[in-house]
């Protein structure tokens, strides 16, 4: 809703009694509560669990890991080796997983 600045303030009483006012016609109108909203669109977008996905593709490139990345024992992400925070038995752990 768009203000105008330059207009002159409205006194307690005069706001009080337009909210009033707004809220009885919001109230008698139906569809002020609805939202319009495609079902059978937003169905498309869930996937249920155990769905069979044996047609579908990879659309996406899978890049091997780099000389400069690792894979942190903690998250499993691959991260550049600047953010190692420390190595136990072997195993390197990012920033955010210590």
């Amino acid at each position: 809703m768009a203000t105008d600045y330059d207009a002159p303030r409205k006194s307690d009483e005069e706001i009080s009694e337009d909210s009033i006012e707004e809220l009885k016609t919001r109230r008698n109108d139906k569809n002020s509560g609805s939202v319009d909203e495609d079902e059978a669109e937003a169905a498309e977008s869930f996937e249920l669990p155990g769905a069979d996905l044996s047609n579908e593709e990879l659309t996406v490139r899978v890049v091997p890991r780099q000389t400069d990345e690792f894979a942190c024992a903690g998250c499993f992400l691959v991260k550049n080796r600047s953010q190692i925070a420390t190595t136990k038995r072997g195993k390197e752990y990012c920033v955010d997983c210590v």
